[in-house]
């Protein structure tokens, strides 16, 4: 209703319908591009985080067999700790580090895989590049699918088999990070055992051994404290992509966020948990 005041006396009409439906509009176009908008950025940070591939993967670089003249390729086989959109991008940490770029790096992570997916993919995604060195940091998914122990290290086997019979390849096994922060969680009590088993292959083919594990879990230790409790889920994921990709945030302050150090969400790597695999990595690559 508008009011209005004519020699004392208050009349009162009421808003034409009009300028109600005007009102009405605006708000609906409002809302309409707020979600818009949301879901936009929500895409965006889905895309980045969850399906964008990593830099220099297989299917760029190796799609037409090894560069005539070209640099020497290591390819790191694996899966999101290795492909880097979730979490630190290692591989990239690596190719920009003085001392390696003799090197070209191949990023074959992929999100989501476990042993078995990588070994069905090797060759295309590693065979086929011709590598002068591989690493291999796979498991975390097959320990939290419970594949049987006894699978992964047939997994295992073959993939390094296949490797040493198909190419020239120096072969390094990755142990696994721990899953959470809490060491001697379940979970982490359940890892060892993969570890274990991981350690075991390296030595009976003959490829290398990265202590990975090792050295995050005497981190951890020396902090001291017992760690977050394990919570790893999609949303915790996407988040921690959103306030990378759209806010800003370093991993390593998404960790602290969720109150972790080496992990920005209990599966994934933060700034320095990345950097911890790409100086072992390294010390690996300068070796003889």
């Amino acid at each position: 209703m508008r009011t209005t005041v004519t020699g004392g006396t208050e009349e009162r009409r009421p808003v034409r319908p009009s300028r109600r439906a005007g009102l009405r509009r605006r708000i609906v176009i409002a809302l309409c591009l707020l979600l818009a908008g949301t879901l936009g950025a929500a895409g965006t940070a889905g895309y980045l985080t969850f399906v964008r591939p990593p830099a220099n993967p297989p299917a760029d670089a190796c799609a037409d067999g090894p560069r005539p003249g070209g640099r020497p390729v290591v390819v790191a086989a694996g899966a999101s700790m290795t492909q880097g959109t979730l979490g630190a991008d290692w591989v990239g940490d690596l190719r920009d580090r003085a001392e390696h770029r003799a090197f070209e790096f191949v990023n074959a992570g992929k999100n989501g895989d476990t042993s078995a997916d990588l070994l069905q993919r090797l060759d295309r995604d590693v065979v086929a590049c011709r590598p002068a060195a591989v690493t291999v940091l796979i498991g975390a998914n097959d320990v939290r699918d419970g594949v049987p122990l006894q699978r992964y290290r047939d997994n295992l086997t073959a993939i390094v088999g296949r490797l040493k019979a198909r190419t020239s390849a120096r072969v390094a096994l990755v142990s696994l990070p721990p899953i959470g922060e809490q060491i001697g969680s379940d979970l982490n009590r359940k890892a060892a055992g993969y570890n274990a088993a991981l350690r075991e292959t390296a030595d009976r083919t003959g490829a290398d051994y990265v202590p990975l594990n090792e050295r995050m879990t005497d981190h951890l230790r020396r902090r001291g404290g017992d760690g977050a409790p394990y919570g790893f889920g999609f949303t915790l994921a996407f988040l921690a992509g959103a306030r990378h990709y759209l806010l800003g945030h370093s991993w390593d302050e998404v960790a602290r966020g969720n109150g972790l150090e080496l992990l920005v969400d209990h599966l994934h790597l933060s700034d320095r948990g990345g950097a911890m695999v790409a100086d072992l990595i390294s010390e690996w690559l300068s070796r003889r």
